[in-house]
């Protein structure tokens, strides 16, 4: 039987000079025929009166509705109906070019990606043979059209899996923690802080790093390695951290009631615009231009030129150690810093505070007849130094003042408020920066400051401080220290008495 039919082919940007080929699928049935797929561009039409087994083709232009006789360069069409078949017509130049169109819900493009994957589609309907035939007919190559096939079935796959996964559920190779059953035990059981005492564990002395627990675990007969050993310790809520300092050790028990003491003496002070001070030491630090000694902390450099300074940390003779004490006033935000280049002693501190009241005390505090000092228990102004208290006494007699001291309780240094509010802001401040010389310090000190307007100054003593001198009890009892009732040997005046003293050593 003859069917008479009619098929559109719809092109885009075929320009007249260039002979174009077009792949077309097409399906026959008894009421209508469709268009599958189509690899190329611009509009035209072809309108057969003949059976499709035939090789003969007329093609009208749309535009201009001139019909061409063309010969068919392939045919592959079934008699029967409902089957599907390749034609590719050669137009050659006699087609124009057109706007795009739109068939069965297919836009057309001329692109390279396009042409891939309508020659996969094509490809994949014709089965067994499809892609050889579709590369002879397209002029691709059989790998490109096999990648084509491959790349379409991957994406119509990845429209059908749920939100968020990249295949199917049950895909892909199965986790080393399925595949070896107890290995997140074995990990557990290695870092298990509950373990670590045992001489026995095989990591007892060792860094438990991931690269040394995949081997560890690799004798215990797992295969696993250090990259699955850290996804298996994050997810037991393991971590990487390091020690953190909170135990204060053995705590005296009157600790508490000595901060408490100390903060209300401080308070009247400050209420009464008095000075108030929180004095210490600060770390020894090494000084010298050759070769440099390294110091904590980065600082901005152009790249790849660090600071170049010794290897070693041998403290230079001839220079000696930069030895900070510092005084902090806690009522004015502001610090004063005295650069030793001797020894740490009681009469370098007291030599500090002196220096203090005469460059800024004094200034700041013109009417003042009283100061307190709130120390550290141990060091240079440690409540046990004979030497600590006879020097304040010196100091109290030269200018008048009526000096309280109170000292923290032992191990409790660290919340000395010069600690946090001054010493810090220093070290910031000199971060990587290698000390030269102690005047290099003392600008570095003198440029210190903060959000809260912290102002510094600064000045070195080259002064001689001997260690070891003996204080008798005759020159204790001369320095005339008068002991609080509470905790006297914390808390004790110093200097001419005064309203205010005398009340608070009765309490």
């Amino acid at each position: 039987m003859v069917q008479s039919w009619r098929a559109e082919i719809h092109l885009r940007n075929l320009k007249k000079s260039t002979g174009f080929k077009v792949l077309a699928a097409v399906t026959l049935n008894s009421s209508s025929i469709g268009i599958i797929s189509l690899l190329g561009s611009g509009v035209a039409s072809a309108t057969p009166a003949i059976p499709p087994t035939m090789s003969s083709w007329y093609v009208e232009d749309v535009n201009t509705s001139t019909a061409y006789n063309t010969g068919c360069a392939h045919t592959q069409f079934a008699n029967s109906v409902g089957m599907r078949g390749t034609v590719i017509l050669d137009f050659g130049g006699q087609v124009n070019s057109s706007t795009l169109e739109e068939i069965n819900g297919l836009q057309v493009s001329d692109s390279q990606v396009q042409s891939m994957v309508v020659a996969g589609a094509e490809a994949r309907s014709l089965g067994w043979g499809g892609v050889s035939l579709v590369a002879r007919a397209s002029g691709l190559s059989i790998p490109t059209v096999r990648k084509a096939v491959h790349e379409l079935t991957s994406a119509e796959q990845a429209e059908q899996l749920p939100p968020g996964r990249s295949r199917q559920p049950g895909g892909g190779r199965k986790r080393a923690v399925v595949l070896e059953p107890g290995l997140t035990d074995a990990v557990s059981s290695l870092v298990d802080p509950d373990s670590r005492g045992d001489p026995e564990s095989p990591l007892r002395w060792t860094i438990k790093s991931t690269r040394v627990l995949a081997g560890a675990l690799g004798e215990m007969g797992y295969h696993v390695s250090h990259v699955r050993v850290a996804e298996i310790l994050h997810a037991l809520h393991f971590s990487l951290q390091g020690n953190r300092k909170t135990l204060e050790g053995k705590q005296h028990p009157d600790r508490d009631a000595q901060f408490r003491y100390i903060n209300e003496l401080a308070k009247a002070r400050l209420v009464a615009n008095l000075p108030v001070v929180s004095v210490d030491t600060k770390k020894k630090e090494l000084i010298g231009a050759s070769p440099g000694y390294a110091n904590g902390g980065k600082e901005w450099q152009p790249k790849d030129t660090p600071e170049k300074v010794g290897v070693h940390d041998f403290p230079d003779p001839k220079i000696g150690k930069a030895v900070p004490y510092g005084v902090y006033d806690i009522g004015t935000n502001t610090g004063w810093v005295l650069v030793g280049a001797d020894h740490d002693t009681a009469a370098f501190a007291v030599a500090a505070l002196r220096r203090w009241w005469q460059s800024m005390g004094q200034p700041l505090y013109p009417d003042a007849h009283q100061l307190l000092i709130c120390a550290d228990a141990g060091g240079s102004n440690s409540y046990r130094n004979r030497l600590w208290k006879v020097e304040l006494a010196a100091f109290a007699s030269e200018t008048g003042l009526s000096i309280t001291v109170c000292h923290l309780p032992p191990g409790t240094s660290k919340w000395n408020k010069i600690e946090h509010r001054l010493f810090s802001a220093i070290t910031l401040n000199w971060r990587g920066r290698p000390l030269v010389s102690h005047e290099a310090v003392v600008e570095l000190i003198a440029a210190t400051t903060n959000t809260k307007g912290l102002s510094v100054r600064a000045a070195v003593d080259r002064g001689s401080y001997p260690k070891g001198i003996k204080i008798t009890n005759a020159q204790l009892l001369a320095a005339g220290v008068r002991n609080h009732s509470f905790h006297g040997e914390w808390n004790y005046d110093i200097g001419t008495q005064t309203e205010m003293t005398m009340s608070q050593s009765s309490e």
